[in-house]
């Protein structure tokens, strides 16, 4: 009897270990915003397309990536947060893996234009399910390209057509409803643990949140309204971490 196990191509193989990263439109948003944050954005902007089924698009104004940083942070553990095994036990950043934008570009079709502070141009590149496209449109897809370009500090990721290359997974998302308040849920998880971060949301071009930098407690009215505001106490504790 012949061999039957065999490896898997890394196209398939990032596929499926994209769907344990991201689950769905939440999952895109929750880890862009989280990158946003990590990367010292103080205003960042959510806009949200059918739901985050057509387009999840997240801008800041972080101190964006060069060139090199900007291809290299879709390859797979690729990170700026860790560097040896000691950092895992001294974290300050939401996230450390290097796996967020590999595992969306395997499973979307992405856009970025990102520029950092103190440099004339920034950085335009496409990747389609993991293969950097060619900005010409009769360019080969075979043939890996970015450009540079004239764009605000900071980064701008557009997320189109999620899991449009995985089609056994899109057919599992939700209602358009039902996704769109589970983006909510994730975008109030991290606008309430970041009030000096000015924070907006908008679905088919409709704004649904606009919160300013504020002190916390202002934060949580911003979010759950004013009739909260008499029930919140404060409270103080100490730790030893």
């Amino acid at each position: 009897m012949s061999d039957i196990i065999h490896l898997l191509p890394d196209s398939i193989a990032n596929q499926i270990a994209a769907g344990e990263v991201i689950q769905r439109p939440a999952s895109v948003v929750k880890e862009l915003v989280e990158n946003a944050i990590d990367a010292g954005a103080t205003q960042i902007q959510i806009l949200i397309k059918d739901a985050g089924k057509t387009l999840v698009q997240v801008i800041d104004n972080g101190k964006g990536m060069s060139e090199t940083d900007a291809r290299m942070a879709f390859e797979r553990h690729a990170t700026s947060k860790i560097s040896k095994a000691d950092d895992l036990f001294s974290l300050h950043t939401m996230g450390f893996r290097g796996e967020a934008l590999a595992s969306i570009a395997a499973v979307a079709q992405v856009e970025l234009r990102t520029r950092q502070k103190g440099t004339d141009l920034g950085t335009r590149l496409e990747i389609f399910g993991s293969q950097l496209q060619h900005i010409e449109e009769d360019a080969c897809p075979e043939v890996e390209s970015q450009e540079a370009v004239s764009c605000p500090k900071g980064s701008n990721f557009s997320v189109k057509n999620l899991f449009y290359n995985v089609p056994a997974r899109r057919k599992f998302l939700k209602t358009n409803d039902t996704e769109f308040r589970n983006i909510i849920t994730e975008f109030e998880r991290i606008a309430l643990v970041n009030p000096s971060v000015s924070m907006s949301l908008y679905h088919n071009d409709t704004e649904i949140l606009n919160l300013p930098e504020s002190g916390l407690r202002q934060r949580i009215v911003n979010v759950y309204g004013k009739n909260l505001n008499q029930k919140l106490l404060s409270v103080e504790a100490e730790s030893s971490l």
